[in-house]
């Protein structure tokens, strides 16, 4: 698990221009707590990295990762936002 500084940062880096993204992160937040993984942590960054279209494009199974961020750690925190 991560410590609550590095929680605190990667919430504040987690904030999006859309609404919507900011709706699934707000949820996956709220039901992982303070039990957020060095993996999940590392996913959710490489996710961030995404222009906000192409990240709601992924949230909502419109596309799926390719490239570079298909990574085990991308899909782990994918698979938890979609739900």
């Amino acid at each position: 698990m991560i410590d609550e500084r590095a929680l605190s940062k990667l919430r504040w880096r987690c904030r999006r221009g859309l609404l919507e993204n900011d709706l699934f992160i707000e949820r996956f937040f709220a039901r992982q707590g303070e039990r957020v993984s060095v993996t999940q942590a590392e996913g959710l960054t490489m996710l961030m990295d995404l222009a906000d279209n192409d990240l709601l494009d992924l949230l909502l199974r419109r596309k799926e990762p390719g490239g570079e961020i298909d990574t085990a750690a991308v899909r782990e925190v994918l698979g938890l936002l979609r739900t």
